[in-house]
């Protein structure tokens, strides 16, 4: 069965396009706003964020209508993934409680297998026992012990399988939020080099300007 769609699949395609289009860098802002949409609970803080990370490369006027664009992209995103994977979270749901009472039935089917030869070892460890010849208590108790012990071992499995799944699930998150973060600081990092080379090209485009001026006036003293 094929990956169901996130919801991160659905909306990074046409951030990534609206971002070209602002010429803003896809590859370190992209992440960086992906994160702000997924982690900001409301729509407030989502609109704060955004005008933070875009107030560098739009005027104040198209900032708002940006920011409220990305927004409501996302929104519908949310809802576009939830439809799609509604039906297939629903058939995987069913998939895993099928394989789950399979694999029930497998671990029961060889713990009672297991049990049974060794009821039979035991059985016949009796029968060679000569008549009136008196077989160990200690030994008896401990072949029954054995068989019984068979039946827990498919609970602790269970047990020892999910402490492991909550494992894996915390690592994920962790490795996620590490992820986040690093994006956060790469797209500020690169919003403060664009800032300053706004600032230096702002510098030398005034600076031309001067001179320009400059060789106007001394020009027209001369005449």
């Amino acid at each position: 069965m094929a990956a169901p769609e996130t919801v991160a699949d659905v909306f990074e395609s046409w951030l990534n396009d609206r971002l070209d289009s602002l010429e803003v860098d896809r590859d370190v802002y992209g992440a960086y706003i992906l994160g702000v949409l997924q982690e900001e609970e409301t729509e407030d803080e989502k609109m704060d964020a955004l005008q933070g990370i875009l107030s560098a490369f739009l005027e104040e006027d198209a900032l708002e209508d940006v920011c409220r664009e990305i927004i409501k992209h996302w929104a519908e995103s949310c809802s576009i993934s939830i439809a799609k994977n509604a039906q297939s979270d629903e058939v995987q749901a069913i998939a895993n409680m099928i394989e789950k009472q399979a694999q029930i039935v497998v671990k029961q089917k060889e713990v009672s297998e297991e049990a049974k030869k060794r009821k039979e070892a035991l059985l016949a460890q009796y029968a060679n026992v000569s008549e009136g010849e008196e077989y160990p208590l200690s030994l008896t108790f401990y072949s029954y012990a054995a068989v019984e012990d068979e039946a827990g071992a498919a609970c602790t499995f269970d047990s020892e399988r999910s402490l492991f799944k909550n494992t894996n699930v915390e690592d994920v998150l962790t490795k996620k939020k590490q992820q986040r973060e690093q994006a956060r600081d790469m797209a500020q990092k690169k919003k403060e080099q664009d800032k300053m080379q706004r600032e230096k090209d702002k510098l030398a485009k005034q600076e031309r300007k001067d001179k320009e001026k400059k060789r106007t006036q001394k020009g027209e003293r001369k005449r």
